[in-house]
């Protein structure tokens, strides 16, 4: 089997097998027994792959990986305590490679610094096809898959894992939209209070508005159009398991295109840009350099105020007057503050949808005394973040640098500015389309 019939073994074989593990109608062995057998001891030395090849088998693999790792940890006693012992039995072709050396070296070769495990690049964008997204009938932002298949890879071969691929990946595609207008204005001159920085401002906020609807659709479908809160509790999270002790495991909060945001647009939570770095190891490393540069310079509406002549302690002591007079003055600061709002309405969705597939229902469980899985807490998210400190996130994207000019732009129009309402009321934005095209 070479790495192109992988993938026909992890569309098909790969989810039959977990399935039948789940069920008690097969042992964890025979998935190793079969990846070995018909999968691993085919495979060629990795310096015999394209980087392109060897991104599609760091997916397929993946997959491999993180059931295998699931099912042993869940069958043996320590097995959590000593999950790296899970692919003792792996080995990879003639050479009898082990299985996560192989998967390291394979990872190097894709030439984009990927974690050397599963990780939610592998997992999410390359697996899932390329999503563009347009506005106004103009193309955007387009975030590529490596794959042209047309499907897409699952645990368990359900509908409801590959809709949340599907959420995940559009989501990140919407947010690099969003990115691709605001890192313009990252530049040392730019100009952020200008008609085009104003333009690219309230384009962004359209696109996050289109965010937040995404994630607020999918919450209020039924369970048979989305996923159940259980499958996604008690089979889906649990195959983000650890290969070795204290690795980072495969996340939403590894999504490079929200954290960008947070950096650009300001969060003023202590420790943030730590916990940021601590996720470093799992990003590809032009994510890291990325997110790097924009958490060593001066968010965008701090650069902002900066350059009308103003801090956010300014603004928090003025009076309602003095406030209306500045942006009357610069009426840039509706648009900005717009952003800086929808920024926090989209991170309070997103929490939401962790209240409702995670943390609610697991709050009910531990009321009836069911309590927690033992592999991957309900809990908490797979990178450790509990719903508290989610909680915190979002009020601190609530509590944004302009968050002191709310009372003046909910109350009406600021003085000596004809024509521009800066209300808080939601405008006709126009058609946002995301479009899954491979």
């Amino acid at each position: 089997m070479g790495p192109e019939q992988v993938g026909e073994w992890v569309l098909h074989e790969l989810p039959r097998l977990n399935q039948a593990i789940l069920r008690e109608h097969a042992p964890p062995e025979l998935l190793t027994n079969e990846l070995n057998e018909r999968v691993l001891a085919c495979l060629p030395d990795v310096t015999r792959l394209t980087p392109e090849q060897a991104q599609r088998l760091v997916v397929h693999l993946g997959f491999a990986g993180a059931s295998v790792a699931r099912h042993y940890q869940e069958h043996t006693p320590g097995g959590i305590e000593h999950p790296e012992r899970a692919f003792v039995p792996l080995s990879v072709g003639c050479d009898l490679v082990p299985f996560r050396a192989y998967f390291a070296a394979l990872a190097e070769h894709t030439g984009t610094g990927h974690y050397d495990r599963d990780s939610y690049a592998s997992l999410v964008r390359w697996n899932v096809g390329t999503i563009r997204v347009s506005l106004y009938g103009e193309m955007l932002a387009e975030l590529p898959g490596v794959f042209d298949d047309g499907h897409i890879r699952t645990y368990t071969g359900t509908p409801g894992e590959e809709r949340f691929f599907v959420l995940v990946k559009t989501g990140e595609a919407i947010e690099l939209a969003v990115n691709c207008l605001l890192l313009p204005l990252v530049a040392e001159h730019a100009d952020l209070i200008g008609e085009n920085a104003r333009r690219r401002v309230r384009d962004a906020t359209v696109l996050l508005a289109d965010l937040r609807r995404l994630f607020l659709d999918f919450a209020s479908l039924p369970a048979e159009q989305t996923m159940a809160a259980e499958v996604f509790m008690d089979v889906f999270r649990q195959f983000a398991a650890h290969w070795t002790p204290g690795d980072i495991p495969p996340s939403g909060a590894l999504d490079p295109e929200a954290l960008k945001r947070d950096f650009l647009l300001g969060i003023a939570e202590p420790g943030y840009d730590q916990q940021a770095r601590r996720l470093f190891p799992a990003l590809l490393e032009a994510e890291r350099a990325g997110i790097g540069d924009l958490m060593s310079g001066p968010a965008l509406p701090r650069r902002l105020l900066a350059e009308i002549g103003s801090d956010e302690s300014a603004l928090t002591e003025a009076d309602d007057g003095d406030l209306r007079r500045l942006v009357a003055r610069h009426p840039a600061l509706v648009d900005w503050y717009r952003l800086l709002a929808m920024h926090a309405r989209v991170s309070g969705a997103h929490l939401m949808l962790s209240k409702k597939f995670l943390f609610k229902p697991q709050r009910q469980r531990d009321e009836a005394g069911i309590g927690d899985k033992l592999l991957i807490s309900n809990r908490a998210g797979t990178t450790g973040m509990t719903e508290t400190y989610l909680d915190r996130l979002t009020r601190a994207r609530q509590n944004h640098t302009l968050a002191a000019l709310r009372p003046v732009l909910i109350a009406g129009k600021p003085e000596n500015t004809p024509g521009q309402a800066i209300h808080s009321g939601q405008e006709a934005a126009p058609a946002v389309v995301t479009e899954l095209a491979g």
